[in-house]
């Protein structure tokens, strides 16, 4: 198998410590230079304060990464958008071609399932695309979350996207969407969507449990945890309502679609915030990652106890 799992990493999953897996989408693709590379050794850091291992994953030369050195994690930010975008379609064909790729959400879960990690820190997760009743448009990290075992934190989906079907198509599919100290979706941005959650957690201890019984079931499939951005940096949904509107416009007329147009709508927002955006991104990453590790770290004292 084309997978290098980094000697941290290793140990530390040999001894069942605590490991979370991180995506490197957002860093080739989802901030511009040198913000990707901050935020990805600070993401790395948030992950080691909190008690936990990071694996930074992507594909390097041909080979599944679990783990990245500094060399690697520059190599894939100083490359941005020319790095290979991969998610589970994609993948083969960058092994294949000895190619690198930054990967996806759904790319990321499987790599981590292979390494045997079972947390992971996002952003923001894939969903159904504004419009998806015409055009087909749902990410598959939706139907990763449905079939891999992994348990996701991110500040709910990404705002651009269909909330309402989102949050439909993974009841559809069976997976558990679980709101942390809140009892709303938050929309990466903002804390409230303004839609409801059937499921409210408090403790990262809980959160273990929920995946300890959803495992020991023999169900298949993730569990997201929906972590709202920090107060702060909580921007009126109203605003990020009319930058993405008016980007989705931008992205219509320019004919932008498929791989290219979260990236985008990403960078319009962004733009149309003065910044903001960006801003609140970095904020909730690094919000995420530090719950990921607590998560991690309760789940692995939870196995720990059952051996």
């Amino acid at each position: 198998m084309s997978l290098d799992v980094a000697g941290e990493v290793a140990v530390a999953l040999r001894d069942g410590r605590a490991v979370v897996a991180l995506e490197s989408t957002i860093v080739a693709h989802g901030m511009p230079w040198p913000h990707n590379l901050e935020t990805a050794l600070a993401v790395e850091a948030d992950v080691r304060a909190g008690g936990a291992i990071p694996a930074t994953i992507a594909i390097v030369d041909g080979r599944l990464k679990a783990g990245l050195s500094r060399g690697e994690i520059e190599r894939i930010a100083r490359g941005g958008r020319d790095v290979a975008k991969a998610s589970r379609r994609d993948m083969p064909i960058v092994v294949a071609r000895g190619g690198t790729g930054a990967t996806t959400v759904a790319a990321t879960m499987i790599v981590a399932a292979l390494a045997g990690i079972r947390v992971f820190a996002t952003g923001g997760i894939g969903g159904v695309h504004r419009g998806a009743q015409a055009s087909f448009d749902i990410s598959a990290d939706l139907a990763e979350l449905a079939r891999t075992p992994v348990a996701v934190v991110c500040a709910g989906a990404k705002a651009i996207l269909d909330l309402r079907l989102t949050l439909e198509y993974l009841e559809t599919q069976g997976v558990p969407m679980i709101g942390y100290r809140t009892d709303r979706l938050p929309a990466f941005w903002s804390r409230d969507s303004g839609l409801a959650l059937d499921t409210r957690v408090d403790t990262p201890d809980e959160i273990a449990r929920i995946m300890s019984a959803k495992w020991s079931l023999g169900l298949t499939g993730g569990v997201v945890i929906a972590n709202p951005i920090p107060e702060r940096f909580d921007l009126p949904r109203e605003t990020i309502e009319r930058a993405v509107e008016s980007a989705l416009r931008e992205a219509r007329e320019r004919n932008i679609g498929g791989k290219a147009l979260t990236p985008f709508l990403l960078e319009r927002v962004n733009a149309l915030t003065g910044g903001d955006s960006l801003a609140s991104n970095v904020a909730l990453v690094r919000n995420n990652a530090s719950l990921a590790a607590s998560v991690a770290v309760a789940y692995a004292a939870l196995a720990d106890s059952r051996a």
